[in-house]
């Protein structure tokens, strides 16, 4: 499917970089800690936790990440690259119980996406040069090596899940979950931090978050960034449990004759996608959150709407390339723009 939203998201050197101590009352803790996930630092905040059990926590959130990394990197050895290898020998594979369920769940989405979050077309991420630790550049693969790839139609419900068992009816599968593993990150986090007590917390990965409870007496707010010059053109409040997602053409792409070529492809037509400068989702979990902010950046200015009620999601906007917000009366309301900040705003009717 597509690679990341904010730069190499499998870059992954596991260990707590800073632990930034803002508050302690006793054994009652409000910290902050940062761990490297992804190709970006996940910022875990907690408040009124438990000293011992906050760190308890971070311990396994890092173990968490740490085999995340090496279970779903999608071009360096590991368990999705041996899936992939036996999907294209017309062979079944088996992975453990955390990752058939996580497969069965990005079946699900996509279906739901009608296809255009399709963690099923590796190989077209992998042609246009994502599958790398660098920004690839020079010109965009051929034409006829694109529609070939588009030809095959590679998706999801090519996927076949028995128990444990992966196979597939399409060997030109090759499965890349860069715009869905942040969200599955996160979620795993909230649980952790959950199962250990602590019920007010954020895990915020590059601006990709889930938050849980208050900060204290007050929500927990969340900067909606303009693409390209990173001034926040928006805050949202969280309510109890929600995951705020964006989805951005500014960020990754090849670069060739000051062309630019972004990183999230449509399924379609083998294409980067143009037009559409980022898509800002507000879900309950962040792994469908994730994966509906990268459907309807493919889906685009016509169609994000029709996505997004069929993903289930309630609160959406999207900012075109030439800045101009989409979206909703609903999510209009949740929004609080910046005082310099007064986009065009075109409005339009409410999701379910």
């Amino acid at each position: 499917m597509m690679a990341s939203h904010a730069g190499s998201r499998y870059v992954l050197m596991v260990s707590v970089l800073a632990l930034l101590l803002s508050a302690c009352h006793g054994d009652r803790i409000s910290q902050q800690y940062q761990v490297p996930v992804f190709g970006t630092l996940v910022d875990v905040s907690v408040h009124d936790a438990d000293r011992d059990a906050a760190a308890k926590a971070i311990a396994e959130i890092t173990q968490k990440f740490e085999a995340m990394h090496s279970d779903w990197h999608a071009w360096k050895p590991g368990t999705v690259v041996e899936l992939n290898q036996a999907i294209a020998r017309g062979q079944s594979f088996t992975v453990n119980d955390e990752m058939a369920t996580v497969i069965a769940q990005a079946k699900i989405l996509a279906a739901r996406s009608q296809h255009l979050f399709n963690p099923a077309i590796g190989k077209l991420i992998g042609l246009w040069g994502f599958h790398a630790d660098v920004r690839p550049s020079g010109p965009p693969p051929a034409a006829k090596e694109i529609q070939a790839l588009v030809k095959l139609n590679p998706r999801m419900d090519n996927l076949e899940i028995s128990g444990n068992n992966i196979s597939s009816s399409n060997p030109a599968v090759q499965l890349d979950f860069g715009g869905f593993a942040k969200g599955v990150a996160v979620d795993f986090a909230i649980a952790i931090l959950r199962k250990h007590g602590i019920n007010n917390a954020i895990v915020n990965g590059g601006g990709d978050l889930r938050a849980i409870g208050r900060h204290g007496d007050r929500r927990w707010r969340v900067g909606v960034r303009q693409p390209g010059n990173w001034d926040v053109v928006a805050v949202i409040e969280t309510r109890d449990d929600e995951s705020v997602f964006t989805s951005g053409n500014y960020e990754r792409y090849r670069e060739h004759m000051d062309r630019r070529y972004a990183h999230i492809i449509d399924p379609r037509d083998g294409m980067p996608v143009e037009h559409v400068a980022s898509v800002t989702v507000i879900h309950k979990d962040g792994a469908t959150a994730d994966a509906a902010a990268t459907a309807l950046v493919v889906a685009g200015v016509k169609n994000w709407e029709r996505i997004a009620r069929n993903m289930g999601i309630r609160y959406a906007m999207m900012i075109d390339d030439k800045g101009t917000v989409y979206t909703h009366p609903a999510m209009l309301k949740r929004l609080e723009f910046a005082e310099d900040s007064k986009p065009k705003i075109v409005l339009g009717a409410d999701l379910p």
